[in-house]
């Protein structure tokens, strides 16, 4: 469960936060979260519209890409889905 509070986040990313912990697969939830409850509220407009992008990806394609599993297509592989997935591989998640 996120560790942040939704507390002065503004709408958009109040709801990015609930979606990035409620993805329906707990290991997406715990890298798209985590990711998320250090991030989210510095990201601009262009990280925010690219992890929107990101949250409707199947769940299984978007674990496979962050585990490096498979590529991901053009259209996701972003500097934000690069960031995601290095904050993900990092032992610490801290960056």
């Amino acid at each position: 469960m996120t560790t942040r509070s939704s507390e002065g986040l503004d709408e958009r990313r109040r709801k990015l936060l609930f979606r990035s912990w409620h993805t329906g697969l707990r290991e997406v939830d715990l890298i798209l979260g985590r990711f998320a409850d250090v991030r989210l509220a510095a990201l601009g407009d262009d990280d925010l519209a690219a992890f929107e992008r990101l949250l409707t990806v199947p769940t299984p394609d978007l674990l496979a890409w962050t585990m490096g599993e498979t590529a991901p297509p053009p259209e996701h592989d972003t500097a934000l889905f690069r960031a995601l997935r290095d904050f993900h591989l990092r032992a610490d998640g801290r960056n």
